[in-house]
């Protein structure tokens, strides 16, 4: 059986797409495909649906969250706060998979940044 290998894009609605874009690559290093697209690093991805209500993602119109995964993410989470930028911890979040944080981009869509156990 042919399987899928990876995530090969994340498509979604924005009110600016040049500026969010530009959000993406100066903040976390996710750039747009010009001149190439980002290419991430092997590692585990998680594909998970969610209830229709759960309160995970924040706002009940939020139809997705991005999980990326970070190699090291106390160095991620100071940062993204030297950039002025809010980033909620949980000690309830982490598990035997690994550490979360979260964000929000301009838009206010949710990132959740996870550092996986080794």
């Amino acid at each position: 059986m042919q399987k899928v290998n990876g995530i090969g894009g994340v498509f979604f609605r924005a009110r600016d797409p040049q500026a969010l874009s530009a959000w993406y690559e100066e903040h976390l290093g996710v750039n747009y495909y010009d001149p190439v697209p980002w290419r991430q690093s092997e590692g585990y991805t998680v594909f998970a649906p969610f209830a229709q209500d759960t309160e995970y993602f924040g706002r009940a119109e939020q139809q997705w969250m991005i999980n990326f995964r970070v190699d090291d993410l106390q160095a991620m989470i100071a940062q993204l706060q030297a950039a002025g930028i809010e980033v909620r911890t949980n000690p309830d979040w982490d598990s035997e998979v690994g550490k979360f944080a979260r964000i929000h981009d301009p838009e206010g869509n949710p990132i959740e940044l996870w550092e996986p156990n080794q």
